[in-house]
């Protein structure tokens, strides 16, 4: 199993612990809260995350082939949202990122309950994480 598979599990399993959806947004939420802070200097439209309702910064980064994001929004909810991204992607291997499916948003059941601009932000963070990790996969390849 890879590491994004061992981390989605995780995930699934600590929504699995509640029954209310309403705990469970309060658990999104919780988790963006966790979220490191994002430099100022990130905030800007060179990183923001378009497709998204809210204002979302992502500052990719890199180091020995494997990504490590941060970013922030403005809204809390989606910031939950990626920060739940980030706790799948973060130091796993760029070209395993580039290409990773993330089931595991299904079976949290995620999209079934949020609004419809709300899905369109967090496939549009999926793409841009993905874009990222394809880039730095790219380029990695390109070095060796």
């Amino acid at each position: 199993m890879s590491t994004l598979d061992d981390r989605a599990s995780e995930l699934v399993a600590e929504f699995e612990l509640f029954d209310d959806w309403m705990d469970r947004y309060q658990y999104v939420i919780d988790l963006g809260k966790e979220l490191d802070p994002l430099d100022e200097a990130f905030r800007t439209d060179d990183y923001r995350i378009h497709g998204c309702q809210s204002q979302v910064w992502l500052q990719p980064g890199d180091s020995a082939g494997s990504v490590h994001f941060k970013a922030d929004s403005d809204a809390q909810i989606t910031k939950g949202l990626i920060a739940i991204l980030l706790r799948v992607v973060n130091d796993a291997p760029a070209t395993e990122v580039a290409r990773a499916d993330l089931a595991f948003l299904d079976q949290l059941e995620l999209k079934e309950h949020l609004s419809p601009t709300r899905k369109n932000g967090l496939d549009a963070m999926i793409k841009q994480i993905r874009l990222y990790a394809g880039a730095l996969a790219a380029r990695s390849a390109a070095s060796n």
